[in-house]
């Protein structure tokens, strides 16, 4: 399993799960075939927009962590590796390659008996989330049971997230079953939904704040590709400030703008092929299954695929300089955010899909929930650390302690590793009970819960259309 994440990427993997899929509901070899090429490369597509993207406009980013901590005093001495080093840790344990092969069996098992509608395996390099949790007990512990269980646990809970708003996603993002199912990016959505009452309170769900009003008010200049601009030429001043009297900078500037619309302008484009290889699956799932008889199910996709649409990008990328002013004026915070803070547009799709790309409550929830995350990366740095040593992490030179600020700073599952780490049954066992309790009201009420959820996200797009 280790080799094949080494050697086959998403738009390898993902693309040949589609195509064996396909060939299961009875599609014919050529559509097949079609599909698996229109996956294939719309998810290279991805690859290369948001891999092109991220060297242009990362310097701004750090630049900007290093100027803010610079302007307040304040020393934060763990820093944020991101995502990608936190993978590496991840695999290189020996609980990292056991759960790989252990968790892939779970999952196909889990969806096979229809315990869950969710066919995670298609998104198995995701399963670096589980384990590097599951790593910090067994290193804390000594106990490599209570590490496999917490993987497993926790396992279970992202998937009960991911199919509580995988109807959700698939409708926002627009690719028909389809759902995100990475822990690290799929728990906000809870909060969105507990949260949403108070933001209504607080009138936020008429403020008409999403690419769709904001392009019907002000014409061109809402457009998602000019919007995409004046993005990126916030994003690089204030990445530059202290350097704008020079040429160069302003070069630099107006490069990470022009790239940032035309991440902008391209995803909608190859969205739409992504989105083309799903329909003759959905189809033929529909015809053998029997409209509104069968089972609705979701294949798990790579949270890249959603990382360009336009109130998603957009919110994500407003959500950076935020986070980097909480981070310094947070009281209990050690985090520096800073190689993660790119990844906040995987972030926050569960709160998109939820608000239905209202991002005046996006920006707020998201706000507070990823402020609330930097006190759990703070909480779990050092144990983090000692582990990334023990596998070989180099610790960045002038940084005392290292996290992952998209996958370390995640509240709510964060609890969930705390009561394993306690290694009290008590605690062990409440999570496994507040799992069954949560696992049994979504069973028994899933049309309800769908129907709340798909009103809350009406009336954000009533508002945003000014019917409110």
């Amino acid at each position: 399993m280790k080799a094949i994440i080494d050697n086959f990427s998403s738009a390898i993997i993902v693309p040949v799960i589609i195509f064996v899929i396909a060939l299961i509901f009875k599609v014919t070899i050529k559509k097949a075939f079609l599909s698996m090429m229109n996956a294939a490369v719309a998810l290279m597509g991805f690859t290369l927009l948001i891999g092109a993207f991220t060297p242009i406009i990362s310097p701004m980013i750090q630049s900007m962590s290093g100027t803010m901590s610079g302007y307040t005093g304040v020393a934060l001495n763990t820093f944020d590796v991101g995502w990608q080093a936190t993978a590496v840790v991840a695999f290189a344990t020996s609980a990292g390659m056991i759960y790989l092969g252990l968790g892939i069996l779970l999952q196909t098992i889990l969806f096979l008996i229809k315990w869950t509608n969710i066919f995670q395996p298609s998104d198995l390099w995701n399963n670096y989330s589980y384990i590097v949790w599951g790593a910090m007990v067994i290193y804390a512990t000594g106990s490599f049971t209570l590490g496999i269980a917490c993987m497993i646990l926790l396992n279970l809970y992202s998937l009960l997230i991911s199919e509580l708003v995988a109807k959700r996603w698939s409708s926002y993002y627009n690719y028909p079953n389809c759902t995100i199912i990475a822990m690290h990016n799929v728990e906000p959505a809870v909060f969105a939904i507990l949260f949403d009452p108070i933001l209504n309170l607080l009138h936020l769900d008429k403020v008409n704040l999403n690419p769709r009003s904001i392009e019907k008010k002000i014409g061109v200049f809402g457009e998602p590709m000019v919007i995409g601009l004046f993005l990126g030429l916030f994003i690089g001043i204030l990445g530059s400030v202290g350097h704008l009297d020079s040429l160069k900078t302003w070069g630099q500037i107006f490069y990470v703008a022009v790239a940032t619309c035309t991440v902008m302008a391209l995803f909608p484009k190859v969205a739409s092929m992504f989105a083309q290889a799903f329909a003759p699956i959905t189809d033929a799932a529909r015809k053998l299954m029997g409209d509104g008889n069968g089972r609705t199910w979701y294949i798990a996709v790579n949270d890249a695929v959603g990382y360009g649409e336009p109130a998603t990008l957009t919110s994500g990328l407003l959500l950076i300089p935020i986070m980097v002013a909480v981070a310094t004026v947070l009281p209990g915070n050690q985090v520096l955010p800073v190689v993660d803070l790119l990844a906040i547009p995987y972030m926050v799709q569960g709160l998109v899909a939820v608000y239905k790309g209202n991002m005046a409550k996006i920006i707020v929830a998201g706000t507070i929930w990823f402020s609330l995350g930097l006190l759990m990366c703070t909480y779990t740095a050092n144990l983090f650390t000692e582990v990334a040593i023990s596998a070989g992490f180099a610790i960045p030179a002038g940084a005392a302690l290292i996290t992952s600020f998209n996958i370390l700073g995640k509240p709510m599952l964060g609890f969930v590793f705390l009561a394993f780490l306690s290694q009290n049954p008590i605690f062990i066992g409440m999570t496994v009970v507040i799992y069954a309790l949560c696992y049994a009201a979504f069973r028994f009420k899933r049309t309800a819960i769908e129907d709340y959820m798909e009103k809350m996200a009406n009336r954000n797009q009533a508002a945003a259309e000014g019917d409110l």
